[in-house]
């Protein structure tokens, strides 16, 4: 039987029902529709998938624990547990993984090469489109644009997500629940929570997820990346809220002035610590219990700080400057004639 050939990419085929199924491809075709929610299809094979979602139909059920599944791959998948196989072998460092997924995401530790460089930072990319996404940090540039608001993103994908709140139609309906949703991915996701399937696991401790994100982040345990990098000081972390917490400590404006010597902080317990340097030297910063007294007098004196407590005694005539004795949280003896008399501050640190 002669190949027949397709004119608009040249693609060959054995059978013209094969050259019929790819041209859908070039035409945009999709002639399967679902009479439950209006979603079309260009193979009836995935309209026949799709429809297991509206009627909760799981055919395909593992003969060892009796679990079933909508189609035939989800349930090969799950068996691997069963059987412990791990068919998917790294050609590297031969370490082997049950699905084909964390083989790829595994090859990555051994792809060293990043040549696609930031001219800002200095950070390195392997793929120059990941590079060009995080040039938009510097140049704060967000080409993708809502139609109906106006309001502009850096991502694509930002874009989809944000759309939603546009759309009033929800055609994706739990038929756990009840619940709708725009997008038939979300219902997925929500349909977890009903079947408490876990079908991300860890590769390394075997751990599962609903969802490969919460995987991918729990994966950063086990490598030790931290992909989310602060621009000011070079630090890194695992998670995008911690760089946002830390980030704070960068900030430039310093509401908190010193009325004293016009010195201005980020924080007021910063002002509130320095305002201290203006006191008179006499002063007593002290957190202490009720034996204060006993320290007023010339000789030993015990002073019993609180835990967490700094204690600052002032200087004093051949003793040279203040000292700092915290944080402690044990009993020291105070050697040292003191006369704070005039005044004293209880101060404990934030």
């Amino acid at each position: 039987m002669g190949l027949t050939e397709y004119s608009e990419c040249a693609k060959s085929f054995p059978r013209s029902s094969n050259l019929t199924r790819h041209q859908l491809i070039h035409t945009g075709e999709r002639p399967h529709q679902c009479s439950e929610c209006g979603k079309r299809f260009n193979l009836s094979s995935y309209l026949t998938k799709h429809q297991l979602i509206h009627t909760g139909e799981k055919p395909h059920q593992c003969l060892e624990c009796g679990k079933s599944f909508r189609q035939l791959s989800d349930l090969a998948r799950h068996q691997l547990i069963h059987t412990q196989e791990k068919p998917h072998r790294c050609p590297e460092c031969g370490k082997s993984f049950t699905q084909f997924s964390n083989l790829t995401q595994h090859r990555l530790t051994h792809t060293v090469e990043k040549p696609h460089q930031c001219s800002e930072c200095g950070k390195r990319f392997s793929v120059s489109s990941y590079l060009t996404m995080h040039q938009r940090i510097h140049t704060g540039e967000r080409p993708h644009q809502c139609l109906e608001c106006g309001k502009s993103f850096a991502r694509s994908s930002n874009l989809t997500q944000h759309r939603l709140i546009h759309m009033v139609e929800k055609p994706h309906r739990c038929l756990e629940c009840g619940k709708s949703f725009n997008l038939s991915s979300d219902m997925t996701k929500h349909q977890l929570v009903h079947m408490q399937e876990k079908p991300h696991q860890c590769s390394e401790c075997g751990k599962s997820f609903t969802r490969l994100s919460n995987l991918t982040q729990h994966r950063l345990i086990h490598t030790g990346e931290k992909p989310h990098q602060c621009l000011e000081c070079g630090k890194s972390f695992t998670r995008s809220s911690n760089l946002t917490k830390h980030q704070r400590i960068h900030p430039r404006e310093k509401p908190h002035q010193c009325s004293q010597c016009g010195k201005s902080f980020t924080q007021f317990r910063h002002l509130a610590w320095h305002q201290l340097s203006h006191r008179r030297k006499s002063t007593c910063v002290l957190t202490v219990c009720k034996d204060l007294p006993a320290l007023l007098k010339t000789g030993p004196a015990p002073v019993h700080p609180l835990p967490g407590a700094f204690i600052i005694l002032p200087a004093v005539q051949g003793l040279g400057t203040s000292t700092c004795l915290g944080p402690t949280s044990v009993c020291i003896q105070a050697n040292m004639p003191v006369d704070c008399h005039n005044s004293s501050t209880f101060v404990r640190p934030v």
